[in-house]
């Protein structure tokens, strides 16, 4: 069998950040809501009712295209898709076909863990068109009937459509994770997987190709549409086992069917769904209820309304403040945690220029290098420390008590050794229970560093005279029993003492 690579195109649907749903005056609300509670002729379709287009989503739909690096065309109109299911209550949906509002753009994502070239790759993007969403079933598997909300039906959406561009799940997963990190930059959606206001049909198919890795035929071979996919996960795992799939199809000879299959998350599985459609299925045709689009000022207008691009932050983030690459990346992907970083590392840069009063030559340098590891220092206990905490919690950075200005002057007593990595812990937890001063709570809890060498030599002695046997250990040569020495010594000042400090006068004394 020749040697197979996988091809793969996807189909994203992202629900506008819209007040209402593209046609109709409905509230645009979520899945939350009571069924059926947003819904008026438009929406569901009643003889007669006419579409009224929602202009904020056309501006919506336009900043995500430039954002994209699409060209925006000067016009562009709608068109009906015809397919008849349960869940589309007109039997068509309005969309766009031809004449999209934005289309040959391109995404650059790096992707961890692939060796070069493939740890860049240009992702070119065929078009992001508007149309309405479908309804939704609910499917009673107890009694076996189906209803159908339609509070979703007419919801804003932004389809964005890729090109084949995908060589493994690896690399459509990280195209997601920043292209939702795009969407709410630009403020155009919330990009939710999990509660669907972004979802992902997947397209794949599997390319023989010889020893110089080049196609033994022309064109591709059959594909698999996986529809509906809801988190980024889901879609790294779909398509590992669709390339399996096709693999073992390939291995008996025989070739793939065109195909829509959905996703099973429990089983770890696709299933059939039903053959798969092409645009000729759909008998599109220009939408007569609705005008053709000018988006010649819109898009002039929209050009001003691009924000810093999730990309453009990262690297600043690490230029500015000296964050690993790691750390921006979260702080980038996580909603409100970017713009915290900032303002913490401003309150600490103005105390470092506050308090640097030399005037040679090296205090740029000096200054350079402080900034650098403060960076370092605040990433790490910005993204694992405070993170973890507010998880456990289940609070949002937004919802944080400790403010930029009290989180600097937390990270200022740790670069300046007033209290160790222990107590810090304990410090972080109590300012996230209180919104207390960092300083208030290390007087009254007592977490400050022990800085006085003489009681630290006291503690020592004292843990070394109550340990004899422990000792003896040490000086033949058991260097690992250091260690539990510390941890005593640690208990015995209640996590003050600091522990290189304990861990030299623990040696000096037993003269190892």
């Amino acid at each position: 069998m020749a040697n197979l690579i996988p091809i793969i195109g996807l189909e994203i649907h992202v629900r506008l950040k819209t007040k209402t749903k593209m046609f109709c005056g409905c509230a645009n609300i979520d899945d939350s809501a009571p069924v059926n509670s947003a819904i008026c002729p438009v929406c569901t379709g009643q003889p007669g009712a006419l579409p009224a287009l929602n202009l904020e989503a056309v501006h919506l739909g336009v900043r995500t295209g430039l954002a994209l690096e699409c060209r925006i065309p000067d016009t562009s109109h709608f068109d009906r898709k015809n397919y008849f299911y349960p869940d589309l209550p007109k039997g068509y949906q309005i969309s766009q076909y031809d004449f999209p509002i934005s289309e040959h753009g391109v995404l650059v994502v790096d992707v961890p863990g692939q060796k070069a070239p493939r740890n860049t790759v240009r992702i070119g993007i065929t078009r992001a068109h508007l149309e309405e969403d479908a309804a939704k079933n609910i499917h009673d598997a107890k009694t076996g009937s189906t209803i159908v909300n339609f509070n979703r039906a007419g919801q804003p959406l932004l389809e964005i459509v890729t090109e084949p561009d995908f060589r493994s799940p690896a690399e459509a997963k990280v195209f997601l994770q920043e292209l939702q990190a795009i969407l709410r930059a630009a403020n155009v959606s919330l990009a939710d997987m999990e509660k669907g206001f972004m979802r992902c049909d997947a397209n794949i198919s599997l390319l023989e190709i010889d020893e110089n890795n080049q196609p033994l035929k022309a064109g591709y071979n059959p594909k698999t549409e996986v529809k509906n996919l809801n988190s980024f996960r889901s879609v790294e795992r779909a398509l590992e086992h669709e390339i399996e799939r096709h693999e073992q199809i390939y291995a008996t000879g025989e070739t793939p069917k065109n195909t829509t299959r959905g996703w099973d998350e429990n089983k770890g599985e696709t299933f059939d769904q039903r053959s798969k459609e092409t645009s000729a299925d759909y008998r599109f045709f220009p939408e007569p209820d609705l005008r053709p689009l000018s988006l010649a000022d819109i898009r002039e207008k929209e050009k001003g309304e691009i924000p810093e691009l999730p990309a453009e932050t990262r690297a600043r983030l690490r230029k500015e403040f000296g964050f690993t690459e790691e750390d921006a990346i979260f702080l980038v992907a996580n909603a409100g945690w970017a713009n915290y970083a900032e303002d913490t590392m401003g309150e600490l840069g103005n105390w470092l220029e506050a308090t640097d009063n030399r005037t040679d030559l090296s205090a740029g340098e000096i200054l350079s290098q402080q900034k650098e590891k403060l960076g370092r220092l605040a990433g790490s206990w910005l993204t694992n420390k405070l993170a973890a905490i507010l998880g456990q919690k289940g609070l949002s950075i937004e919802r944080c008590n400790i403010t930029p200005e009290n989180f600097s002057e937390f990270l200022h007593l740790l670069y300046e050794n007033a209290l160790n990595s222990t107590n810090a812990q304990k410090l972080l937890l109590l300012m996230v229970e209180t919104g207390a001063d960092p300083s208030h709570i290390l007087e009254e809890h007592n977490l400050g560093q022990m800085n006085d060498p003489a009681v630290l030599a006291t503690v020592v002695t004292r843990v070394l005279t109550q340990n004899p046997a422990q000792a003896e250990e040490v000086r033949a040569g058991k260097t690992g029993v250091v260690k539990w020495f510390v941890g005593a010594v640690m208990k015995a000042t209640e996590g003050r003492a600091n522990p290189m400090e304990a861990e030299k006068e623990i040696l000096r004394q037993i003269g190892a």
